[in-house]
C-alpha cells in the first residue's frame, strides 16, 4: 500500500514539516552531486555507526543520521511519508514540541536499532534515514487521527485506489514492520529502529494530547 494523501485538514502552516523536507533533500542532492566515492564517505562520517555510538563516540550523529538517505527512493519514500503525516501531528503538538518530538522520536529509534543487533558486523554498518523519526510521527498520527482517511494506492492483484482509515493503514504498517522485525528479515533495513520510533511516539502523543486537549484538526466524518 502506498499512500497518495490524508483527508485531514491541518488549520496550521506546517513550517517544521517543510523546512525538515528541503534539508533532507538538500543533504542529498549536496552529497549526490560531489560523486558516488565521496557520498559514500559521507554515509560513514556522518550515519550513525552502533560500535562509535555506545562507546560515546560521536554521538552528534545520532543527529545528522536523521539526514543522511542511501537512494533516491529511500528519500522519496521517508519525504512522502513525513508530507502526508507530519503536518497534522505539527498542528496538534504546535511547531516546538513537534520539533523536540521529531528529534526524541529518532534518537528512540537509533536506540532500539543498536539493542536489536546481534552481530559485531552490524555493529559497523552505518544507519542512515529520516525513518526513524518519522516512524514516530506515524505513531502519534494513529492515536490523535484513527479516523482519518487515507487515500491510498492498493498494488494487490491490480492497482486501485481505496479510502483507508488510519487505524488501519498504520495499523498494517506497523504490524509488517513488526514480522519483518521478529523473522530477522532486514535485508538492510532497520526494522526495530521503525519500531522503537513508532512506540515512541505514540507513547508521546499520548501525554501530549493530555495536556493539549483535544487536536484542533477537523476529522473527516464517515
Amino acid at each position: 500500500m502506498i499512500p497518495l494523501r490524508d483527508e485531514n485538514r491541518s488549520l496550521s502552516t506546517p513550517h517544521v514539516t517543510r523546512v525538515l523536507i528541503i534539508i533532507n533533500v538538500i543533504v542529498f542532492l549536496f552529497f549526490s552531486l560531489l560523486g558516488f566515492n565521496s557520498f559514500v564517505q559521507a554515509i560513514f562520517d556522518y550515519g550513525m555507526i552502533p560500535a562509535y555510538v555506545v562507546t560515546g563516540q560521536r554521538l552528534y550523529t545520532l543527529l545528522t543520521s536523521m539526514f543522511m538517505h542511501a537512494g533516491l527512493i529511500h528519500l522519496g519514500g521517508n519525504m512522502l511519508y513525513l508530507y502526508i503525516f507530519g503536518d497534522n501531528v505539527e498542528d496538534a503538538f504546535g511547531h516546538a514540541r513537534y520539533f523536540v518530538f521529531y528529534f526524541v522520536c529518532g534518537i528512540v529509534a537509533s536506540a532500539m536499532h543498536i539493542v536489536s543487533i546481534t552481530t559485531t558486523e552490524e555493529m559497523f554498518i552505518p544507519a542512515v534515514g529520516a525513518s526513524g523519526a518519522i516512524s514516530g510521527v506515524l505513531g502519534a498520527y494513529i492515536l490523535l487521527y484513527p479516523r482519518a482517511r487515507i487515500l491510498t494506492l492498493v498494488l494487490f492483484r491490480w492497482a486501485y485506489v481505496a479510502h483507508v482509515p488510519s487505524i488501519f493503514f498504520l495499523g498494517f504498517w506497523f504490524v509488517y514492520q513488526l514480522l519483518l522485525g521478529l523473522l530477522e528479515q532486514s535485508g538492510g533495513v532497520a526494522y526495530w529502529a521503525h519500531i522503537g520510533g513508532f512506540i515512541a511516539g505514540a507513547a508521546l502523543a499520548l501525554v501530549l494530547r493530555i495536556k493539549r486537549g483535544a487536536p484542533r484538526v477537523k476529522e473527516p466524518v464517515f
